[in-house]
């Protein structure tokens, strides 16, 4: 589990005109909240949480926040982006103690060789799990070592790491193997395209 140390400060301008503001010095506008508190809006960072969301957890990385004196751990719980720059634009952050189980998105990544005559398709990428907020994965890999055509692996069948339970539905199917087409397919393939690509052809002409 990835964990940072990022200061934060409180905010005191609101709405899209203040939100601006906070983005011009540098900073992007966030809101703290759970365990029963009220919402606390604050501004993190620009370069620290792009460095911090650059770990391995990405987004899902835990934050000890340093804010007026104390420190606070929170996970990112809703991140929004420019559609065209990329940068962050507000983050939603939700109150964490260590010891406490939190459901979070985690990655799926494959690892392994799948049978040579095989196609591998990934279904899914991530799946729901939940976990003591303090070791929470990076990651969940999926083993398709000697996959063939015709099976597949569920998410209940993954091997999760310790302390991690799945919540996603364990008959979802995250990795399906398909078999390869043969050239002979796929040129039987093409000529069935040009004919009908001919056809149409002659039909227009016909009509004309």
């Amino acid at each position: 589990m990835s964990e940072v140390r990022i200061a934060a400060e409180p905010r005191t301008e609101f709405g899209k005109g203040g939100a601006r503001r906070t983005r011009r010095a540098g900073k992007v506008p966030a809101v703290l909240y759970g365990h029963g508190q009220p919402p606390r809006h604050i501004a993190l960072p620009a370069h620290d949480l792009l460095h911090a969301f650059k770990t391995d957890a990405g987004t899902n990385v835990l934050l000890t926040l340093e804010l007026s004196g104390q420190t606070e751990l929170a996970l990112p719980k809703e991140v929004q982006r420019h559609p065209i720059r990329g940068s962050y634009e507000h983050v939603d952050l939700v109150l964490v103690n260590r010891g406490e189980h939190v459901s979070v998105e985690v990655a799926l990544v494959l690892v392994g060789e799948a049978d040579p005559d095989t196609l591998v398709d990934q279904q899914v990428t991530a799946l729901s799990v939940k976990a003591d907020a303090a070791s929470l994965p990076d990651r969940i890999e999926v083993d398709i070592t000697g996959l063939e055509a015709g099976h597949g692996i569920t998410a209940a069948q993954l091997e999760l790491p310790q302390g991690v339970e799945l919540e996603a539905d364990g008959e979802l199917v995250v990795v399906q193997g398909l078999a390869k087409r043969t050239v002979a397919q796929m040129e039987a393939d093409l000529g069935e395209t040009a004919e009908g690509t001919e056809g149409t052809a002659a039909d227009s002409a016909a009509s004309a």
